[in-house]
């Protein structure tokens, strides 16, 4: 394997790990706010915040991915946490 494609490929397993690490750490964030709105009897979800979330996201995108990409890519992230935590 050449220098360059063995270079690409550890910086690629790099990112992943910072995405895992990024979604597990937002997985108990919602975890402790999910608690807290059980215990206040606040709704556990609210649709307009997670779209104004996604809104801001394409607005903040400095790209290659596109809006729709980060928008299919935050449906993505907020759908698995979800499960997660009811699945737990």
């Amino acid at each position: 394997m050449s220098g360059a494609l063995a270079e690409a490929r550890e910086a690629i397993d790099a990112v992943d790990r910072e995405l895992l690490d990024a979604v597990n750490r937002r997985l108990g964030l919602v975890r402790r706010l999910h608690q807290h709105k059980l215990e206040n009897g606040l709704p556990l979800r609210d649709p307009g915040r997670e779209e104004s979330l996604i809104g801001r996201l394409q607005e903040a995108n400095g790209g290659p991915l596109s809006a729709d990409g980060v928008a299919e890519l935050f449906h993505c992230v907020l759908d698995l946490v979800r499960r997660e935590i009811h699945g737990s």
